[in-house]
């Protein structure tokens, strides 16, 4: 586990599972859990856990690492939606949504080129949250998108968040199952807060 730090100047967080936005002030004492992604998992001094964003990670003392930009280069092929999609974690969890098993389906298709816009990729993702009251919905809807959107050749992203069917541990890959300590066999878990 990370040692305390006292945040270097003011930041914007969003605390989980809320999604609510909050400025912590600076000098409040904060734990890091995780980091994974684009962002940083902290516990405050009461309990209460935050996502701060990366590019924000100089107020926890630490250098920013280098802004995702548009990866314009080379031919868009359908494992980079994957690959992508695999960078983005559930900030509770250290699994990415992919292996979590919070993607229901991704559509990609072929946009026509009209005399106004080049036709490019479209990408229809529909994907669900551990928990139906998780208000992270729309944080790893952005997250989704935004690095999508980055991919060569993509126009157009589209996220919708779905709770039909409920998502259930069953969903998992079995790296996933492994890493966050499930019993193969019987299927529990001794990670807090997931059970089947």
């Amino acid at each position: 586990m990370y040692e305390q730090i006292d945040l270097k100047r003011e930041c914007e967080a969003i605390e989980i599972p809320s999604g609510i936005r909050r400025v912590l002030s600076a000098s409040s004492r904060v734990r890091i859990s995780q980091f994974l992604g684009t962002s940083y998992t902290v516990v405050g001094d009461m309990g209460c856990m935050f996502r701060i964003d990366a590019k924000d990670a100089d107020a926890l003392g630490l250098t920013p690492p280098a802004a995702d930009e548009k990866t314009s280069d080379g031919v868009f092929a359908e494992p980079m939606v994957w690959a992508q999609l695999k960078t983005v974690y559930d900030p509770e969890i250290p699994v990415n949504i992919v292996d979590l098993g919070l993607i229901y389906s991704c559509e990609i298709t072929s946009r026509e080129t009209t005399a106004q816009e080049q036709g490019g990729k479209k990408i229809d993702v529909k994907m669900s949250m551990t928990a139906p009251g998780c208000g992270m919905g729309n944080v790893l809807k952005a997250d989704v998108e935004g690095k999508l959107a980055r991919l060569p050749e993509v126009k157009e992203v589209h996220v919708e968040v779905v709770f039909d069917p409920p998502w259930s541990p069953d969903r998992m890959s079995e790296a996933a199952k492994l890493q966050l300590g499930f019993d193969l066999d019987y299927g529990k878990s001794s990670v807090t807060g997931i059970s089947r």
